[in-house]
């Protein structure tokens, strides 16, 4: 071989020595390089342990990130040997390196760095959750922790002056009473005004179904951005509450509390002592003093001893876990006979399958039982009525009677009957959640809320109102409805490099049945059955029994889109599709849609030098459609037969019969009542100590039900319900939070809710149904007034406007004077109708809420109160009670004697008042104890609620109702702001109340 080929040989061998030792160092470097990848899965908490949904997981120097879900938990594919970095808005950034060893799951648990602490809650905004710092609607947030405490037999009462915007009237001290929700302004002249109540995702729900102690948030969606995923129930808002279920740890909590309540304060009527000195000093031969020194108020009343016990067991651990509660409240009035007791009790689990906790079952059972036995409010009018001369007893030891219209004996009323009432409550769910494809998450709930209630009521022969003249009454009374509904939705989420984007897609079917019954029956010949064998009646009479039972669905289908680019610049679409069967046949269907931006300007590079004075500045605007469809009721849109006053023969049988006819004409057209609504907010943090937001709304109600007259012919009943009339609803809210003083031993914090709306009636009438006006705000049963009426519902003027003459005074006689409405020229009692005019309404000009938290050391110092200014009431009791005509068989109150008033009492201006008020809502002062196991603690604490009312208002209470008659009107805004003998006092209460919890 010649040096040339040698060469060549040696060439190709080395050669094919280095390709393949390039390719074994290749293969090498890929080992080394192209590392092994490791699914990291675990949940994030707070530095209190809580779970924190939406937290940024990201593989450190990628684009891959992921976030946690709703339980805190992420799970994300990484290179091993890389790190993940973990953060969330007010908490500190934590890197933690992935080494091949390193196991799965993990708990990452972040601090907090005192900064922006708003941002960081979570918010429920229906079918799932957002960071505050990323919402684009109107909604409020409050924590359990700062929800109203004490005597709470009304669930609703918790938020009362809590939230800007929503006012929670309770208009009466009854315990069984409930409470009435208005969010910026009622929407509807008939239909319901509340806002939609939704539990742990179930809507449609009562809100009495969760007690106090289990609640651990609750949000308030506003505007129709944020409602319109609720479509044709969330004209009147949304209020999302989120129980304690699924909470982490272990804990045995107990909570109770112990009060005694009294009444504050009566109306100031005369004594017999008074009495007496005016017949003397008139010289009234005509009076009778019957001997007695009675204060028919008083008589009435009694001090109440109440109490409450919650005990909770709590394990939740990383795979599954169970929440169960058990409370009893027993709220005794300060009325007797009346008050509440509540057995109440609830069951929640959770469970994840799968190595990556990719599956998750929830459920959740709540139930309750109520007895109360409720009052005769007649009562009050009558112990208002007699003459305080008059002994409660006679001589021989019986309810003293006295002859006489509206005279009978009170206490006799409420001691000489049995009125027991029972509810029952049920809600259970079962929820079931897949994730998938690393993005999406897949929820399928199903629920089911049942509520049921029985009456039974028994006056006994001798009882002196219906008892005597009836020969004993007896009745028995139950209604129930159940909601089936069954949701399934698919939620998706994608962090992609700056753009983070959110989807939703879902179906809704809801089904709704109440039914009920009712028996009465008079004539006992004994009082030993009570209301138990109504058949031993004797008295048969039409009427004596009835029955009915009614059906409705809602089928839907709903979406929304959020997106977010740098975290500054984000947008929110929803559209919810409804179809109803309580719709006409022309309009089975609607739309509702929403669309809402909000700009982070904080986030701007421009901003940057306002760091430290402004931390957080945000703008939103939304505008949405919402729909109620509470006001058309199931079966309005049909044609309706139903049994009138005639009869008829039946010459087949040989007897007669009763005739059906026409009850309801058809209305195909029939639908929801659209609200349509424009929100514009600012979101602001100053100096990391004062947090707010304002928020300025625009509201129209379109479409608004009513029941109009018609002509007949063509139409064969003479009323008929229809979509006609148009309202807006107007106004400004602004929210502050402040950390006043931050010490480590001595803190205190305050916030500021304050509200204004302005409502007006915009349209009535069209073409087909006609009216100028609608009279509303009955007067009838009080003297003289039958068939008065003293507001009215007209275009220009908002819901509860009082509508009458205009008061002078008095005259040198004490005779009332009034002024002419075309030229205020003063007039005596020659009037017309035309002289009346807008007197006021009750609707406020402003709503607050206030509170304030100081800690100094172990102790606490809790104070919060609200109020309502610039709305109108007809003080109709006082109108009753100042007629000359009283004296000296009814009583009248004590400034009467001074007053000049010689003439009866007319409906005017003159018995309107201003019912601006301020309630010191509760003051508390508490003790903590620290124990030394496990970061346990005891806390007692003494607690003050409705210390005093500032107020200029005459009678017993400013906060009137919307019903004149019984308190309470969830349905309509017919007869708000009218005082007429519904004075149920609201006890001032003193508690003694005691928390523990021992954590494992």
């Amino acid at each position: 071989m010649n040096s040339k080929n040698k060469k060549i040989v040696l060439y190709h061998t080395w050669t094919t020595k280095t390709v393949v030792f390039m390719i074994f160092m290749l293969f090498l470097s890929g080992g080394i390089f192209a590392q092994d990848k490791k699914q990291v899965s675990g949940t994030v908490y707070d530095n209190t342990g809580n779970v924190l949904p939406g937290a940024s997981v990201i593989e450190v120097g990628t684009k891959n990130a992921t976030t946690t879900d709703f339980d805190g938990k992420f799970s994300l594919t990484v290179a091993v040997g890389s790190s993940i970095e973990i953060s969330f808005i007010g908490s500190t950034t934590q890197k933690i390196q992935i080494l091949s060893g390193t196991k799965s799951p993990i708990d990452v648990r972040l601090q907090n760095d005192g900064y922006m602490l708003a941002e960081v809650q979570v918010v429920a905004v229906g079918y799932g959750t957002q960071k505050k710092s990323d919402l684009t609607g109107a909604i409020s947030t409050v924590k359990g922790d700062d929800l109203v405490k004490g005597t709470i037999s009304s669930t609703e009462q918790v938020l009362q002056g809590k939230v800007a915007g929503l006012n929670v009237i309770r208009p009466s001290g009854d315990p069984a009473a409930g409470s009435t929700l208005r969010l910026r302004g009622g929407t509807s002249l008939t239909a319901n005004n509340s806002p939609l109540i939704v539990v742990d995702g179930i809507a449609g729900v009562d809100i009495n179904i969760v007690q106090p102690s289990d609640i651990k948030s609750v949000d308030v969606l506003k505007d129709a951005s944020a409602t319109a995923i609720y479509g044709s129930r969330g004209a009147n808002g949304v209020i999302i509450i989120t129980t304690k279920s699924g909470t982490k740890g272990v804990s045995v909590t107990y909570s109770g509390l112990s009060s005694i309540g009294y009444v504050a304060d009566n109306l100031d009527l005369l004594s017999a002592n008074q009495w007496r000195g005016y017949v003397r000093q008139t010289g009234n031969k005509d009076a009778i003093d019957y001997g007695g020194n009675t204060n028919w108020q008083k008589e009435l009343e009694q001090t109440a001893i109440s109490q409450s016990h919650t005990l909770s067991i709590n394990s939740g651990k990383a795979d599954s876990g169970f929440r169960t509660s058990l409370s009893y409240l027993n709220n005794e009035g300060v009325i007797k006979t009346t008050g509440l007791e509540r057995l109440s009790g609830n069951v929640s689990a959770y469970q994840y399958l799968g190595d990556n906790k990719d599956v998750k079952f929830d459920m959740g059972l709540f139930a309750n039982v109520d007895k109360w036995h409720p009052l005769d409010y007649r009562i009050f009018e009558r112990s208002y009525n007699l003459n305080p001369t008059i002994p409660v007893y006679d001589a021989n030891g019986d309810f003293t009677s006295v002859s006489g219209t509206i005279y009978e004996n009170p206490v006799e009323i409420l001691t000489n009957r049995i009125v027991d009432n029972e509810r029952h409550r049920l809600l259970g769910y079962f929820k079931t959640e897949v994730k998938f494809l690393n993005d999406f998450l897949a929820v399928a709930n199903i629920s089911y809320e049942h509520n049921a209630v029985k009456g039974s009521t028994y006056k006994p022969s001798y009882a002196v109102m219906e008892g005597r003249t009836e020969d004993g009454y007896a009745q028995k009374t139950y209604a129930e409805y159940a909601n089936a509904q069954g949701e399934i939705y698919v939620n998706y989420n994608k962090i992609i490099d700056k753009h983070n984007i959110g989807a939703l897609a879902g179906y809704s079917y809801l089904e709704n049945i109440y039914e009920g019954f009712g028996a009465q029956r008079s004539g006992f010949v004994t009082d030993a059955f009570s209301y138990n064998n109504l058949g031993a009646g004797y008295n048969y009479r039409l009427g004596d029994v009835y029955s009915y039972k009614g059906k409705s669905n809602l089928v839907s289908f709903y979406a929304r889109a959020n997106y977010s680019y740098d975290s500054k610049y984000l947008l929110t679409a929803t559209v919810r599709r409804d179809g109803s069967s309580r719709f006409g046949e022309n309009n089975k269907w609607g739309t509702f849609p929403s669309a809402s931006v909000a700009w982070k300007i904080s986030s701007e590079d421009f901003m940057s030098s306002s760091k430290g004075w402004l931390d957080n500045l945000k703008l939103r605007v939304g505008y949405g459609v919402t729909g109620n469809q509470d006001g058309i009721g199931e079966y309005k849109s049909l044609s309706i037969l139903g049994v009138g006053n005639d009869s008829y023969y039946d010459p087949v049988t040989g007897t007669w019969s009763l005739a059906y006819s026409p009850k309801q004409n058809p209305n195909p057209d029939l639908k929801w009542e659209s609200t349509k609504q424009i929100n514009v907010g600012i979101d602001f943090t100053l100096f990391n100590r004062i947090s707010g937001s304002f928020e300025y709304y625009s509201k129209k109600t379109d479409d608004l039900l009513y029941t109009y007259e018609v002509p007949q012919p063509p139409y064969l009943v003479g009323t008929m319900l229809a979509n006609v009339g148009e309202m807006s609803n107007k106004g400004v809210e602004l929210t502050l939070n402040a950390e006043i003083i931050k010490g480590d031993k001595f803190s205190w914090n305050a916030n500021l809710t304050l509200g204004h709306n302005i409502q007006k009636i915009e349209k009535l009438s069209n073409t087909t149904y006609e009216t100028d006006v609608i009279y509303s705000g009955s007067l009838h049963g009080l003297s003289g007034m039958s068939g008065q009426y003293s507001q009215i519902i007209a275009e220009g003027y908002p819901v509860g406007t009082f509508w009458g003459f205009k008061s002078a005074g008095l005259d040198a006689d004490g005779k009332m004077l009034y002024y002419n409405a075309a030229n205020d020229k003063v007039l005596g009692d020659a009037l017309v109708d035309d002289d009346k005019r807008d007197l006021g309404n009750v609707q406020p000009d402003l709503t607050l809420g206030i509170g304030m938290n100081f800690t100094y050391g172990n102790f606490d110092l809790g104070v919060s109160g609200y109020g309502m200014f610039g709305q109108k009431a007809l003080n109709a009791t006082n109108m009753m009670l100042n007629d000359p005509n009283r004296l000296p068989a009814f009583n009248v109150p004590d400034d009467f004697l001074n007053s000049g008033i010689t003439s009866s009492p007319k409906y005017s201006s003159y018995w309107i008042e201003d019912a601006s008020f301020f309630r010191l809502q509760t003051l508390s002062l508490g003790y903590t104890l620290p124990l030394k196991y496990k970061s346990s603690k005891l806390r007692v604490y003494l607690m003050g609620e409705n210390l005093f009312v500032l107020t200029s208002y005459k009678g017993v209470d400013p906060e009137i109702g919307l019903n004149a008659q019984d308190g309470v009107d969830q349905t309509g805004l017919a007869a708000p702001g009218i005082d007429k003998y519904n004075n149920y006092p609201r006890p001032t209460t003193i508690s003694v109340g005691l928390n523990f919890t021992l954590n494992n």
